[in-house]
């Protein structure tokens, strides 16, 4: 029965083996023809038929040669700790190969569907790792990091960038700048591009130096718990603000105005003579297929106001969550792994910013929030709790009374300018119907001129 059932199963490995062979040589030959249809339309049978495909069959055969290999050719070894790692890396890419390939799409096209399937599914896997470090004790938490790393799990001395902030020092003759050469680490270019990017999500000059400037004003307030955050004020408003981040924030705009000027007119890679019209089709292959002009107008209606208010404040909560995630994760500034947090939210940040606006600009269109968008989220308010449980005796040192009083003056102004902006100014009927306008126009002085001759134009009449 044994020999019987060994055949068997030998029989039926050989079979799917050769099924998967023939699939996917027809799922390639396909895609090769769906190529050749794209790049010359007059060749295609079905005009409106998307010639893109996800290699559903091919993944679906290489893992599967993968666990057979695994099952049938290699020997298991008898370390736990080892096979314990190497089973929950397996069934994060077993994962990864079914969202790449079965996931929705998202809104970015360029370079590929499947690179945005991709982060899609490492958010995913992001979020169920912070669950998984949620629900853990403060030390299991902290030393599981070292089942990552061995070098975690060690508590770590914070960088203080305060004490002598001297720009001139006097007293050091060799080196009288050296308070600036030391500021000058890798975080200046870090800001730099951070910001950079961060302008390419967001699209609006003014809601990058707001959310820029306020970052500062936190660090400020939060001083007293996280001793990095204490800075010379030289390296707050100069070296931060005007800048890294001011000309991080400067060439992003630059490159929104060249993409918004860039003609979009795409055509197939063989189907251009010249080499250096091959190359450049290549690099182009890396730039948006299409591009959205941001329009945020807080002040159009109180529901964009209130949205443009949470994403400020959702971008701020995730930069103060890479400050004490690392504190009280016990992980140095210098690790991969917060330089990999910082690559996952530069490739979904965009994404998510894109279905937010959508979302908010489209209500009728797009009845429920993008998926990026709400795991995005998600992981934010995880992290925070992660800091909050962690560590709640840094959360709940007390705030100075004078930053307190600052705050609430500005939270304050803030709730005062809102109900005037939206309760008390459209408070009678000739505001209320200046309002429907400025909906349409989208400016409430091109609303008071549109009013005034549609008033003229009806006594004419």
């Amino acid at each position: 029965c044994q020999a019987y059932l060994g055949f068997f199963l030998v029989v039926v490995v050989v079979f799917f083996f050769l099924f998967c062979v023939f699939m996917s040589c027809a799922d390639w030959y396909l895609t090769f023809l769906f190529y050749k249809w794209y790049s010359r339309p007059s060749l295609c049978p079905f005009p409106h038929f998307h010639c893109r495909r996800a290699h559903t069959v091919t993944v679906l055969f290489i893992l599967t040669c993968a666990l057979v290999y695994v099952t049938l050719l290699e020997e298991t070894p008898q370390d736990t700790a080892y096979n314990t790692k190497r089973g929950i890396v397996a069934s994060i890419l077993v994962f990864l190969c079914f969202g790449v390939t079965q996931a929705k799409d998202g809104p970015f096209t360029r370079p590929h569907p499947a690179y945005w399937r991709f982060w899609l599914c490492v958010t995913v896997v992001y979020e169920l790792f912070l669950i998984f470090i949620l629900f853990q004790t403060v030390h299991d938490g902290r030393q599981f990091m070292k089942y990552i790393d061995p070098k975690l799990g060690v508590p770590l001395p914070e960088r203080d960038y305060g004490g002598n902030c001297l720009i001139y020092d006097p007293g050091n003759t060799t080196d009288p700048f050296h308070n600036i050469w030391d500021k000058m680490d890798g975080f200046v270019p870090a800001h730099f591009l951070g910001w950079y990017i961060k302008t390419l999500m967001i699209r609006d000059w003014w809601m990058c130096m707001i959310i820029s400037v306020m970052f500062e004003f936190l660090e400020y307030s939060l001083e007293h718990q996280l001793p990095n955050f204490s800075e010379c004020w030289w390296d707050h408003w100069i070296m931060d603000v005007l800048v890294c981040n001011g000309l991080g924030i400067y060439c992003g705009m630059k490159t929104l105005a060249w993409l918004s000027m860039k003609p979009y007119q795409w055509q197939g890679l063989w189907n251009i003579p010249t080499y250096k019209g091959k190359i450049k089709r290549i690099a182009f292959q890396f730039t948006p297929y299409s591009w959205v002009k941001f329009e945020w107008k807080p002040a159009s209606n109180l529901r964009r106001w209130l949205a443009v208010l949470g994403i400020i404040f959702m971008f701020l909560l995730a930069e103060l969550n890479t400050f004490y995630l690392k504190f009280v994760l016990w992980m140095p500034p210098e690790h991969y792994l917060v330089l990999l947090r910082l690559v996952f939210f530069v490739n979904v940040g965009g994404v998510a910013m894109r279905e937010i606006y959508d979302f908010m600009d489209d209500p009728k269109f797009h009845k429920k929030l993008g998926q990026q968008a709400w795991l995005v989220s998600a992981i934010t308010v995880t992290e925070f709790l992660i800091v909050v449980k962690y560590d709640p005796h840094t959360i709940m040192l007390p705030i100075p009374s004078l930053i307190i009083q600052c705050w609430f003056l500005g939270i304050l102004l803030i709730l005062i300018w809102t109900v005037w902006r939206f309760f008390i100014r459209y408070g009678s009927v000739e505001t209320s119907y200046m309002l429907i306008i400025e909906r349409e126009v989208g400016n409430w002085q091109k609303a008071a001129v549109f009013q005034m001759n549609f008033i003229h134009s009806c006594r004419k009449r």
